[in-house]
């Protein structure tokens, strides 16, 4: 989801942190392709995954047309991005050659010198930390392990610059959960819980954000609220940084659709709900962007629900 809203909008955001994830528009709408050739999480078939597998130079396509039909922002515009990648060397998710992809794809778009990709520790498919969660061969819920790695760290100085080192006391924010239906009517028809939240560091509270940053945090599959709590907003590293460097982090939270459309409460990049899923006008890209924009101080823009 986080490759996907960074394409789509790539004239608002600066860039991407990417923790086992694919290329923009891999599943091309199938969910098919989205569990056996963008990662290896079909109950049916077996796992294809290859390098060049996700069909690159299809998806470079893909992306070049919405942007030529207005459904998504000018792809030249990721040139100024940085991005930031992660793949664990153990994950059996989303394998390597799934992430070797997506960093192909990006180099079509960005120089090499703007992108890090760390491939070598020995991670299951997790968010990485240093300080909680499983061990890092585990794969099982919260899906977030001790790594002896600091991934939030890195990827907020990748994209950020040198920041001031995080606090690792009490945290002197304070957690907003707010309610995701103003910005998506019925959220949870189109795989949105009705609660989000935003961590807020008090800097950002004293001065009314002025000189404040936002940073988007996407969740995983089965990292939702009806999953494991906020054990995902909480723990997975990235308060204690936006703590001591005025970064508040908005936190948007999928949720399941059952039995079959998303029962692992994934963001929808496969349609599962809506067959515009990957730019713009689609339900929950949209929504997100609401939330963006109320944060920084855009105007908001009119909300259009399709089913």
């Amino acid at each position: 989801m986080a490759v996907q809203f960074e394409v789509a909008f790539s004239q608002t955001v600066q860039g991407a942190g990417i923790i086992a994830g694919g290329p923009y528009f891999c599943s091309q709408g199938s969910v098919l392709i989205a569990t056996t050739s963008c990662s290896c999480t079909s109950e049916l078939f077996p796992c294809r995954v290859r390098p060049g597998g996700t069909r690159i130079n299809e998806l470079i396509a893909f992306t070049d047309w919405f942007a030529g039909a207005g459904g998504i922002d000018p792809p030249a515009a990721l040139a100024g991005h940085h991005i930031w990648m992660f793949s664990g060397s153990a994950d059996t998710v989303v394998p390597q050659p799934v992430m070797n992809d997506l960093y192909f794809y990006y180099r079509h778009y960005i120089d090499a010198d703007h992108i890090s990709y760390t491939r070598n520790l020995p991670a299951e498919h997790a968010m990485p930390t240093d300080q909680f969660g499983n061990s890092c061969a585990t794969l099982g819920t919260p899906y977030i392990n001790n790594c002896g790695y600091d991934a939030a760290g890195e990827l907020l100085r990748w994209l950020y610059g040198p920041l001031t080192p995080r606090n690792n006391g009490t945290l002197g924010g304070r957690f907003i959960a707010f309610d995701q239906s103003e910005f998506l009517p019925l959220p949870g028809w189109h795989g949105m819980a009705e609660t989000g939240y935003l961590y807020v560091p008090k800097a950002c509270d004293a001065n009314s954000g002025a000189g404040c940053r936002l940073h988007v945090a996407f969740h995983g599959c089965q990292q939702d609220l009806d999953d494991i709590g906020a054990t995902f907003v909480e723990r997975a590293g990235y308060n204690a940084w936006a703590d001591s460097n005025k970064i508040a982090v908005l936190y948007p939270q999928a949720s399941a659709i059952y039995p079959y459309t998303n029962p692992k409460a994934c963001w929808d990049w496969f349609a599962y709900d809506d067959p515009r899923y990957a730019q713009k006008s689609g339900n929950q890209m949209a929504a997100v962007k609401r939330m963006v924009d109320r944060l920084t101080g855009v105007a908001p823009a009119t909300v259009l629900v399709r089913r």
